[in-house]
């Protein structure tokens, strides 16, 4: 992959950022931008997408395509406009994530147990394959996946969620082993981050949940955005297949 770089500087760059018209796929996004990055950004509503191109510079920077992460059409869609707009794709965030069931993992029915595979682990998958196709494979790049702290702990109330983000951890790693040299792939494990998608595990008792990380507080879209850039740039190239634990060090004593 060619790079421009100074410390921190992706000038000359594209990324494609899934899931991103809020929350840590917008603080990515923009993270991406201010350090000189282009980049596509996607979601299943056209309006709040748009808002959020705005939010990020405009259409000079930022191109936004609406769609179902998990549909074949759309995300073909977003790499070819992608590629027609800016003539690269460098980076590739699969933040996009969903958890329709709270409750047991038995209780999970196969319906819900489905959708969540499909976007949260085959999804992922596919839109690797498909930036690999468009540019990677010939010119190299860097891949990071969002995954979540519940992949790698017991996680009450989202065990199904947790499995999914598991096997994201565990896709990072056979990827990062499939598709190098020239491409890395790399994950984040991120704990609670105030976000709207996270709201039904912290919200109306912050400070009771925060008291448990050593931090003393949970995580906001920049503590993700920040690491997020750091894998997918030049400044770890030498890191691939790896998992980095975003979690204010709740892990330390086993929660989430």
């Amino acid at each position: 992959m060619t790079s421009t770089a100074g410390a921190g500087d992706l000038t000359g760059t594209v990324a494609v950022v899934t899931g991103a018209s809020r929350g840590i796929g917008l603080g990515i996004a923009q993270d991406l931008v201010n350090r000189g990055a282009k980049v596509c950004i996607t979601a299943r509503k056209p309006d709040p997408l748009a808002e959020a191109v705005t939010q990020l510079g405009g259409d000079d920077v930022a191109l936004g395509v609406p769609g179902r992460a998990d549909d074949p059409e759309h995300r073909q869609d977003a790499v070819d406009r992608t590629m027609q707009k800016f003539g690269r794709i460098d980076y590739l965030v699969n933040n996009t994530g969903i958890n329709p069931h709270f409750g047991s993992l038995l209780d999970c029915d196969d319906a819900a147990a489905a959708k969540i595979f499909q976007v949260n682990v085959l999804s992922p998958l596919a839109w690797t394959r498909a930036v690999r196709d468009a540019w990677m494979g010939e010119h190299g790049g860097s891949i990071v996946n969002v995954a979540s702290v519940a992949g790698i702990r017991n996680s009450p109330g989202i065990g199904m969620y947790g499995v999914s983000k598991a096997a994201v951890i565990r896709a990072t790693s056979e990827l990062a082993g499939e598709l190098g040299p020239k491409i890395r792939v790399n994950c984040v494990a991120p704990a609670i981050v105030k976000t709207q998608f996270a709201t039904q595990l912290y919200e109306g008792r912050e400070a009771e949940v925060a008291s448990s990380y050593p931090l003393k507080r949970l995580g906001v879209p920049s503590d993700i955005a920040g690491a997020v850039t750091f894998l997918l740039s030049d400044q770890a190239a030498w890191l691939t297949g790896q998992t980095l634990v975003l979690d204010g060090g709740v892990t330390l004593g086993g929660g989430l």
